[in-house]
């Protein structure tokens, strides 16, 4: 797929980096797509000729047409990504499909070299033929805002980010390490040998290296909560409902319905599902717009990498 990614021709101003990792658990894939900057505008939208002068005037661009005009550069960036990505896999091996477009360029006001998050979206393969996109009265920006319920920095021209998604690096094979199947000097513990009450836990004490205040919910009578994580703010706390499926088998649908009915219940901001497995195009399709992450298995491990915890995903099947 990164072949077919590097070979979409955009002009020779555009920047050519872009990536793509598959997860096989979710058959999604993830892609992240260096955007052009906002200077692909152009400054000035026409020349006048002063007759009595002779003399060739610009006449500026608004701030706001500009605007407007970046937003669907990197719309209409987004939905071609999606077409080709899908157009490429007949045998339909990808059903759903994240798109994180960044731009790399410097921060005005510090001079750094930062990397901000201009659009992001996740869309299944039934969202994506319902769109027309050779209809020319399709507006780009609505179509990802409004169908793929797409996060679009509203200010993407003073590089106002926005927060992706599914971060790349939970997708990405080069963060997420190939289990070893065939050897048996892997000490990482195997997440599918822990009980299910052991893997909340764990789960538990992942969130807690992550930097949230955590409770772990009983057995018994937990309503549906597994761990309850709050997030402290400048005014107020936020509260998350941590649910985890110890699955081998794709996460049902109902399970992330339930999830955001135990979330409104509960009185809580957001709701997060962590599986060892993944979830199907239905579970993404009905999160999506919601205060809903879900986080399958390489989502997992890669978390588990970022903050230094040993873990793997192993079958028992295919345990040496």
């Amino acid at each position: 797929m990164d072949l077919v990614l590097q070979a979409s021709p955009y002009p020779e101003d555009f920047p050519t980096e872009r990536r793509a990792g598959y997860v096989p658990e979710s058959s999604l894939l993830a892609v992240e797509w260096y955007l052009p900057p906002p200077e692909i505008i152009p400054e000035h939208k026409l020349y006048k000729h002063i007759k009595n002068r002779k003399a060739v005037e610009p006449t500026a661009r608004s701030i706001a047409e500009t605007r407007q005009l970046y937003q669907r550069v990197i719309a209409q960036i987004a939905l071609r990504t999606l077409r080709e990505v899908f157009d490429a896999d007949p045998n339909q091996l990808i059903t759903t499909i994240v798109f994180n477009g960044l731009v790399r360029t410097i921060d005005p006001v510090t001079g750094q070299q930062i990397e901000p998050h201009l659009i992001t979206l996740r869309a299944t393969r039934e969202q994506f033929s319902a769109v027309v996109l050779n209809e020319p009265r399709l507006k780009p920006v609505e179509c990802v805002r409004r169908h793929f319920h797409a996060r679009v920095s509203p200010h993407p021209d003073e590089l106002e980010p926005v927060k992706p998604v599914m971060p790349f690096n939970m997708a990405d094979p080069r963060i997420v390490d190939p289990v070893d199947i065939i050897s048996d000097i892997d000490q990482r513990p195997n997440l599918l040998d822990l009980h299910p009450k052991d893997f909340e836990a764990f789960i538990q004490n992942l969130f807690t290296k992550m930097g949230f205040d955590t409770k772990l919910y009983q057995a018994s009578g937990d309503g549906g909560v597994d761990c309850v994580a709050y997030a402290a703010r400048s005014v107020a706390s936020s509260k998350i409902i941590v649910q985890a499926k110890l699955y081998t088998k794709t996460v049902q649908p109902t399970h992330v319905r339930d999830l955001y009915g135990t979330m409104q219940h509960e009185g809580a901001t957001n709701g997060i599902m962590i599986t060892t497995s993944g979830y199907g195009p239905d579970s993404y399709k009905f999160a999506s717009g919601k205060p809903l992450e879900l986080i399958d298995g390489a989502g997992l491990l890669a978390l588990c990498h970022e903050h230094n915890i040993p873990a793997r995903i192993l079958p028992r099947e295919k345990q040496p």
